[in-house]
């Protein structure tokens, strides 16, 4: 992909986020959480059943946070929406190894993303066992605060 397609492509997201704000019918959700500034995203899901396999039926997320987590957000979002539930765990996989590479403070805010949508797919997980299991919450390794290097 060109760059100029990849700038358009984060530009629409900035400007029009894909999937940002409530899902009403939720069946499970997630947070992801920065212990050291108070931002967060929650990510609501609708699994639904297709051919017999749990899916992505609708997703949402919500979030405190600068406009890279909202970004983020939208890109991960419509990603996930219409994968299986092994495949949307290979989506957070995928984005945290990715993540590896990228200065922690870049990738604060898409690895709190990130971990709202696992934390999102392990709630539905325990509702297996529990239906009233209450939402799990992630909180991020990253910081989105560069370090001050010593003099």
């Amino acid at each position: 992909m060109a760059d100029t397609d990849m700038n358009a492509q984060l530009i629409e997201h900035m400007m029009e986020p894909k999937n940002y704000g409530i899902l009403e019918d939720f069946n499970s959700q997630g947070v992801g959480k920065n212990p050291d500034n108070g931002e967060k995203v929650v990510i609501s899901l609708k699994i639904t059943e297709s051919n017999g396999e749990p899916v992505i039926g609708d997703i949402r997320f919500q979030a405190i946070g600068c406009m890279t987590t909202v970004v983020a957000g939208s890109i991960i979002t419509e990603e996930a929406k219409g994968l299986g539930i092994a495949r949307a765990y290979e989506l957070v996989d995928t984005t945290m190894r990715i993540l590896g590479g990228v200065p922690p403070q870049d990738a604060a805010c898409t690895e709190m993303v990130a971990l709202a949508l696992q934390a999102a797919l392990d709630t539905h997980e325990a509702r297996k066992e529990d239906p009233d299991y209450p939402a799990i919450t992630y909180q991020i390794t990253q910081s989105c605060t560069p370090k001050e290097e010593g003099i």
